[in-house]
């Protein structure tokens, strides 16, 4: 399930809800103990990461100020960046190398920028921050092609790269 701006609802609660019945309707959660685990942990990621309590007062990363609408843009973004990772994992537990790497690549990967408007990002980002974004859609276009080899080990390494990226940006910068 994709949320956007025309079907994202109006609390957490009912997101919640949602992803819970999209996830356990789509893979069928009650039989698969692992992905139970993978899909709720990628969950409580989601609703912790679009929580409106902020500790943002005791925060030492770098603010990087943006046009509302830029933030609102970045934040759809990396949203569905964390949708696509949890839709690569479910897709990786089923054994469909081949459907996690097309998600990695059209969504997370280097065919990915121009959609994600990273031409207009990039110049209200610190230059850290924009080495973080390259880094991470590399790492997924690199991880597209290793899933597509079709051995899953060296795929979850390659993955790591794409959550470390991740990391790396969001422990060192937060928008405003």
């Amino acid at each position: 399930m994709r949320i956007n701006a025309t079907n994202r609802p109006e609390n957490y609660d009912a997101l919640f809800d949602r992803l819970v019945a999209s996830a356990r309707y789509k893979y069928n959660l009650e039989n698969g103990c692992m992905m139970k685990k993978v899909t709720g942990v990628t969950m409580f990621v989601l609703l912790v990461s679009t929580s409106p309590v902020s500790i943002a007062d005791n925060d030492a990363r770098q603010l990087v100020r943006l046009p509302e609408m830029m933030q609102q843009h970045m934040m759809s973004n990396m949203r569905d960046h964390l949708t696509a990772i949890n839709e690569i994992l479910v897709h990786m537990g089923d054994g469909d190398l081949d459907a996690a790497a097309e998600i990695a690549e059209q969504r997370l990967g280097m065919s990915a920028l121009q959609s994600h408007g990273a031409s207009h990002m990039a110049k209200f980002m610190p230059e850290g921050m924009r080495q973080a974004g390259t880094s991470m859609h590399r790492a997924a276009s690199r991880f597209a092609l290793k899933a597509e080899e079709g051995d899953p080990l060296p795929a979850y390494k390659m993955l790591a790269e794409i959550t470390s990226a991740c990391t790396v940006c969001h422990s060192g910068y937060r928008i405003k």
